[in-house]
């Protein structure tokens, strides 16, 4: 599957990375599964220069949070 790892910076949170990095907080799913990320979990707020797999996903798989059923026009 492949990936990188992200270095942190002072106060990065799991949400916020994947905002960084993906470009949407609800990937942080796909961090916290990534077994590379197990002995992180506790870690709420990152101190500098931590190491964080970040795997590569499909754009396609990617939730925004909206229900399909629901039109984001609306």
């Amino acid at each position: 599957m492949g990936g990188y790892y992200y270095t942190t910076d002072q106060g990065d949170t799991w949400d916020y990375i994947a905002w960084k990095v993906y470009g949407n907080e609800y990937r942080m799913e796909d961090m916290l599964s990534a077994p590379e990320n197990y002995e992180l979990l506790e870690t709420l707020i990152f101190s500098a220069e931590q190491k964080v797999w970040c795997p590569y996903i499909d754009d396609e798989e990617v939730d925004d949070g909206v229900p399909e059923w629901r039109s984001e026009d609306e």
